[in-house]
């Protein structure tokens, strides 16, 4: 019998923690012995290939495992393409990183893709392989090692829920094999298409309608929640389970130490139900979680979930058996922008409200703009309780960052608007959602100074927040709109396009000459860094909301061991007067003043 490797002695130490929770929860989903063994002897042989170097970062994290709770957390995402080029000339472009003292690096999705159809990389060809237009796998554990050097840790989005259609899993499918369609959801008839169609909401009902798309040449219906060229996975087959969770050791393997799991509400499929948040969604977050601890527990898992947050807590999992680390910050997002067009904060301070009180397990990435639109998912129960036509309000927040109700200072443009529901999205980079753009077209200084508070005041809002900020690459510098997808045949039918442009390296060249705008944006998220070397931006700090007598004005408080911090921040186009009550466990009473877009933070 071969002696077994240190590699696998510390993995089977750690996997004996879990194996019969393991166990337990993959035969509660199936009754295939032989896919599980595969997926055990996966596991192992993933924890034998793991680098040394990885393997010290793995033993560093399992002493601090609230590493990423930390308050000097500083994150950025962005398009390798649009920012650098590709992952070799990225590499080059760290020191820029570094400068702005980031410590988490998120890039939109990098594996191997069809072109033109890829919905920014979220059809994916093959989970294991760097699209070449991009670089190759060595190019992506250069980078990372580079980027871990530099303390920057590499997320990467892991599309759980589809493949794109030009998988190797769907070509053969569609030449007719058997095993391959039941990697999907086929159908030789509309029955059960017909079924799910009474339950399943539609995603994309103006641009992608319906749950299912005919393949001509399958001769077969098959499951397509998003686009027609993703095909939605079937998790109901082990081997289905066994390949995803492979590659997501694999690209492990290769320094990814943060994975976004994309879509991960919808990837169980029940009849009868909506598909959506299914118990066994659970069981296979809990899995991966459990796989990750054992073969490379220096990595953490980030959930992509636009539910209620009502739905959140249990992507959290519980302090026994916990499943996410953390979430993106949706919803505060969405509540944000409607704040800002409003001049009322009452629906941002509930929904944080609601979120400040989950349990202590629960973190968020907050931010103010990413890859994807802004749809506007408010609560609507809040809504009427607080007076406010959910409709009405809709409408008016999708006109307003388009641009089209007077007074608004934004530019932007809709997406997938829905005429029969009335439905709409935003697209538009925070600059010009702010005003920026705006106020550079029409020459407006005094315009432009206040679309700048705007933008930092807004920044300093998610700074302040339970968990860590994100940007999106090119807000340090007051990127704006990229019109010019327009002129392009492969992009102009997407108007997020609108916020996906190259990088402008010749205004970041600007960002230390004082007096210019891009001066302006760099120095103020520089102040975002220097707000959270504060105590109360511990992991463990106690974070509040406050009542200000004001609707215009958000309160938030933080406070740890005797320290206590509070942030003001005025949402309004004018001048605020605020009052705070005193609390005896808490602080003294508090009166202040903010003139327009002000944020302050008093020491208490």
């Amino acid at each position: 019998m071969a002696q077994m490797s240190k590699a696998e002695i510390l993995f089977n130490e750690r996997f004996s923690r879990h194996r019969e929770e393991f166990e337990a929860l993959y035969s509660s989903l199936y009754d295939d012995h032989e896919s599980y063994d595969q997926l055990v002897k996966a596991m192992i042989a993933a924890a034998k290939a793991r680098p040394a170097d990885l393997r010290r970062l793995d033993a560093a994290r399992e002493q601090d495992p609230e590493w990423y709770k930390r308050g000097d957390m500083f994150g950025m995402t962005m398009y390798t393409d649009l920012f650098a080029g590709d992952l070799k000339k990225l590499a080059e472009k760290i020191p820029y990183l570094k400068e702005q003292k980031l410590t988490y690096l998120h890039l939109m999705p990098l594996l191997q893709m069809p072109h033109p159809n890829n919905d920014g990389g979220y059809a994916v060809e093959d989970f294991d392989t760097v699209d070449p237009r991009l670089g190759t796998n060595e190019d992506l554990a250069a980078l990372t090692k580079k980027l871990r050097k530099a303390g920057i840790s590499l997320c990467l989005d892991f599309v759980m829920n589809h493949t794109a259609s030009t998988h190797r899993w769907a070509k053969a499918a569609q030449a007719g094999d058997p095993e391959y369609q039941d990697y999907y959801f086929c159908y030789s008839d509309r029955t059960i298409p017909d079924k799910l169609e009474e339950t399943v909401p539609q995603v994309f009902p103006n641009t992608a309608p319906g749950n299912f798309t005919w393949n001509e040449q399958m001769g077969k219906w098959v499951m397509t929640q998003f686009y027609p060229f993703q095909w939605d996975l079937n998790y109901r087959n082990p081997k289905v389970l066994v390949a995803m969770m492979s590659s997501v050791m694999h690209l492990a393997n290769l320094g990814v130490e943060v994975f976004r799991i994309d879509a991960v509400p919808y990837i169980w499929k029940e009849l009868g139900t909506d598909c959506r948040n299914l118990p066994q969604v659970h069981t296979i977050v809990r899995m991966l979680r459990i796989i990750l601890e054992c073969v490379c527990p220096a990595v953490i898992l980030k959930g992509e979930v636009v539910m209620a947050p009502k739905e959140l807590a249990a992507y959290f999992g519980t302090p026994d058996k916990p499943e996410c680390h953390m979430l993106y910050n949706v919803s505060v997002m969405v509540n944000l922008w409607s704040a800002l067009a409003s001049q009322d904060t009452r629906l941002l301070k509930a929904q944080l409200d609601a979120l400040n009180g989950l349990p202590d397990n629960c973190w968020f990435v907050n931010y103010l703009r990413c890859h994807d639109d802004v749809g506007w998912g408010l609560d609507e129960d809040v809504e009427r309780g607080l007076g406010i036509d959910p409709l009405k309000h809709k409408i008016f927040l999708y006109h307003f960052f388009e641009g089209a109700v007077p007074g608004s200072w934004s530019m932007g443009e809709l997406y997938n608007y829905d005429e029969p529901s009335q439905d709409a999205r935003n697209c538009g980079t925070t600059a010009s959602f702010c005003g920026i753009e705006k106020a550079l077209i029409t020459h407006d200084r005094p315009a432009l100074d206040k679309a700048v508070d705007r933008d930092l005041m807004l920044h300093r809002t998610i700074a302040f927040l339970r968990g860590f900020p994100m940007l999106n690459c090119g807000d340090e510098i007051a990127q704006l709109n990229g019109w010019d997808y327009k002129e392009d045949p492969d992009r102009i039918e997407d108007s997020r396009n609108l916020h996906r442009s190259k990088f402008d390296w010749d205004k970041a060249t600007l960002r230390k000459q004082k007096g210019t705008l891009q001066n302006r944006l760099w120095e103020g998220m520089e102040s975002l860094r220097e707000e959270r070397k504060d105590p109360c931006f511990a992991p463990d700090a106690w974070v509040s909301t406050w009542d200000t007598a004001n609707d215009a004005v958000l309160a938030m408080v933080r406070k740890i061991d005797g320290e206590t911090l509070v942030g003001l921040f005025n949402f309004s186009n004018a001048p605020q007067h605020v009052h705070l009550n005193g609390s005896p466990q808490v602080m003294d009473a508090l009166d202040a003043d903010l003139e327009p877009y002000e944020t302050k933070f008093v020491r208490r």
